[in-house]
């Protein structure tokens, strides 16, 4: 078990005192059988009101309403948690889904709904053709199918840090063959989709105290991956960027549909547009002793 300290500063600069929207935060690290929530205190450089709510996902949401106009605005985000996440996990995997294809039941399917549908369009069939290729045989071994998916997408995109906004397509990724990870995980889960599994997009944090790992520089960093529901061992976490499987490593903030849903900090401003000086985010990560 590792006992860890995250913090997470979000820095806006602006040349001249502007009004803030209200901005919505997920920043409250997301409880597990695998991560216990010591404690996570939000604060702001101006005075602000919190208002707390869980959305759809039972992801933590922060409302928070600023009354002061700045040209400056400051997010800092400090959580202790205790991360148990086994690096070699063996996934219990009901007997009906063990080969692939297989039927989700009735229940499973209704609930997972939405999060069994590609979010991008394929209309040619390229995306499917893709994850198609993975398919050994006739009847398959489903988790070694997903994990040869995962390391598909690690083969197909060449990881590449982007600090701007937005993400690539599924099919813009596989064509560029370079990607950050969240075009990385959106490429995975959008191809695991069209293979009929259901699956989740993931925010959070990376821990690399070796610094051993892809997408990150440091200690810590944000960091994007997915989860796809299987039968009898439920979410299982896969990072294609690090090609691995668990989240021995990976600290959840939230979950969701899309890559759009989880983004940390969302949130806009009255003022000129051109206004915005810069945007910084911070995130450190360290052993609590």
């Amino acid at each position: 078990m590792s006992r860890l300290r995250i913090r997470h500063l979000t820095t806006y600069a602006y040349g001249q005192a502007v009004e803030f929207q209200p901005h919505r935060l997920l920043l409250r690290p997301r409880e597990s059988r695998d991560l216990r929530l010591l404690s996570n205190t939000i604060t702001c450089n101006l005075p602000s009101r919190f208002n707390w709510s869980q959305d759809v996902f039972g992801n933590a949401v922060a409302s928070v309403s600023f009354s002061n106009r700045s040209d400056r605005l400051e997010i800092d985000s400090v959580s202790e948690v205790d991360l148990s996440a086994n690096p070699w996990p063996v996934f219990d995997i009901a007997a009906s889904a063990i080969s692939y294809p297989f039927v989700y039941e009735a229940d499973d399917w209704t609930d997972l709904g939405a999060l069994t549908l590609p979010q991008y369009p394929d209309p040619h069939g390229g995306l499917r053709a893709w994850a198609q290729s993975f398919v050994a045989r006739a009847q398959t071994d489903t988790l070694s199918l997903l994990k040869d998916l995962s390391h598909g997408v690690a083969n197909a995109v060449q990881y590449q840090a982007r600090e701007v906004e937005g993400t690539q397509a599924p099919l813009e990724s596989l064509t560029r063959g370079l990607g950050s990870c969240r075009d990385m995980a959106v490429l995975f889960i959008e191809a695991a989709r069209t293979l009929g599994f259901g699956g989740r997009i993931v925010s959070g944090y990376l821990h690399n105290p070796d610094l051993e790992l892809v997408g990150v520089t440091a200690i810590g960093c944000t960091h994007a991956w997915a989860e796809i529901f299987l039968p009898g061992a439920g979410w299982i976490t896969f990072d294609p960027t690090n090609r691995s499987v668990g989240g021995a490593n990976l600290i959840a903030i939230a979950v969701g549909r899309g890559i759009r849903q989880v983004t940390p900090v969302e949130g806009a401003f009255v003022g000129p547009t051109n206004t915005l000086l810069g945007l910084w985010v911070e995130v450190s990560i360290s052993p609590i002793l």
